[in-house]
């Protein structure tokens, strides 16, 4: 117990008696995240509502070096909001207010809680627009996705979190309420330090509320789906119609072993004997869109597609988008443990990292699933197996090891949106040079001199 008596009632005290969570059980809920591979049980929970009230929690626990997890819905799954060293977990779930859309500027202003898909359907009453769109917007805080730099399938046309990002409001380690950024897009005041919080997975501050670009609805879209007899033959159309200037709003791969699972939802019908499928979203203009159909159509059958389907409506895309956005949960879903992977390589080393993964997949007799948003180069490998059986997890955890190592010598990285936390921070080393990653420490010592943001995350 890291939390004595009198800081429980001070706890109380700062965020009401409904506002925290001390029995087991409930301590037991938040003591993993969406992947379900780590577990550490805080000593509390609390749910501030108001900046005011994080800044309380900071102070109280900075006095009595308490380590803070920072939680938004848990949706994460590099083990970000694992609570390693106990302590309280900070969940921002109450702070849920779409505070101002200011729709002649294009901006809108949110609590860190508030659920990603709650403003989508908001912003649509406005005909606006923000693309991030992680797979698990259904539930994903903004906070949680800013701390992580969160992307999407929107990626590969309009970019990450990052890229939306005008300012915040943050609370230091000892309780210090600043306001970073500013509202316009041009800012180049001093560092851009929301920039640096972004992706920092809670390790230097907590996220009160965020300020974030919006642009127009597109007017229009369209989908279309290609299959391929070889899952290199997919990479290859990506890195083709990347080429050739049209940008797709979205190009998703998905590989047989997920087609099979599809064909089984009953949704759409896809070739059973295909290796991948591309899904396609094209957006802007009707006239653009037609013109760019034309394009994907052509050079998918360039690299050797035979099974061609733009969808028929609206329904029929929704239906390949559900089974798309499935993909992770039928994974996880498929064995007792899942090693569900981040990386990304250059989009013209996507055929030879596939490839790689298909060697790696025969070499260890595993199954390892690929999905991913193609369209950047941001892959998901996701390896089955079982944490239980000591045998078959050690040839996992060496696949994977070599999966890391492969992105790393395409060009590529270990993680485009999930993080590092608790996963890939052994890998870290790897990907970095030991004075970039001394930088990082040193930065992390800045914000947080008594080391109870969020430790254990990121490097050994």
């Amino acid at each position: 117990m890291k939390i004595s008596a009198d800081a429980l009632s001070e706890l109380k005290r700062i965020v009401g008696t409904e506002g925290i969570l001390t029995s087991q059980t409930d301590l037991a809920s938040y003591s993993y995240d969406g992947s379900c591979s780590w577990q550490s049980i805080p000593d509390a929970v609390v749910f501030p509502s108001s900046a005011e009230q994080i800044s309380s929690v900071m102070k109280l626990a900075y006095d009595n070096y308490i380590p803070v997890t920072m939680r938004g819905a848990g949706t994460c799954v590099s083990g970000g909001p694992i609570p390693v060293d106990g302590g309280i977990v900070l969940c921002t779930t109450r702070m849920n207010r779409i505070l101002e859309i200011n729709k002649e500027n294009f901006t809108v202003h949110v609590e860190a809680g508030v659920v990603l898909h709650d403003l989508n359907m908001e912003l649509a009453k406005h005909r606006l627009f923000f693309p991030p769109d992680p797979q698990s917007f259904l539930a994903a805080t903004i906070g949680g996705c800013v701390s992580e730099g969160a992307g999407g399938p929107y990626a590969v046309k309009y970019g990450v979190f990052k890229h939306y990002i005008l300012g915040m409001q943050v609370v230091l380690a000892h309780g210090t309420v600043l306001d970073l950024g500013g509202n316009t897009m041009k800012n180049v005041t001093g560092y851009d330090l929301p920039q640096l919080i972004c992706g920092s997975e809670g390790t230097l501050c907590a996220i009160a509320s965020v300020k974030l670009r919006l642009i127009p609805k597109p007017q229009a879209s369209h989908t279309i789906m290609a299959a391929f007899n070889e899952v290199t033959d997919a990479g290859r159309a990506v890195h083709l119609i990347r080429s050739s200037g049209v940008i797709p709003a979205k190009i998703e791969l998905v590989d047989n072993w997920l087609i099979q699972r599809i064909n089984e939802f009953g949704l759409v019908e896809i070739p059973a004997s295909a290796e991948a499928i591309l899904i396609f979203e094209l957006d802007g203009t009707a006239e653009s869109i037609a013109q760019e159909a034309e394009t994907v159509i052509r050079l998918c059958k360039q690299a050797g597609s035979e099974h061609i389907r733009p969808a028929k409506d609206a329904k029929d895309a929704e239906n390949l988008w559900t089974a798309r956005r499935a993909g992770f949960s039928t994974i996880y879903g498929a064995a007792p443990t899942a090693l569900g992977e981040d990386v990304v390589v250059p989009t013209d080393q996507i055929p030879t990292f596939i490839e790689k993964i298909k060697e790696i997949r025969k070499r260890h007799d595993l199954t390892i699933v690929i999905i991913g948003h193609a369209g950047d180069g941001n892959l998901h490998p996701s390896v089955l197996t079982d944490k239980n059986n000591a045998e078959h997890y050690s040839r996992a955890q060496k696949a994977v090891q070599e999966i890391f190592q492969t992105a790393i010598d395409l060009g590529g990285a270990i993680s485009g949106e999930h993080g590092i936390g608790l996963e890939k921070k052994q890998f870290l080393s790897r990907a970095m040079q030991p004075e970039a990653i001394n930088l990082l420490r040193q930065i992390k010592q800045v914000f947080d001199p008594r080391g109870i943001l969020n430790p254990g995350k990121i490097w050994e």
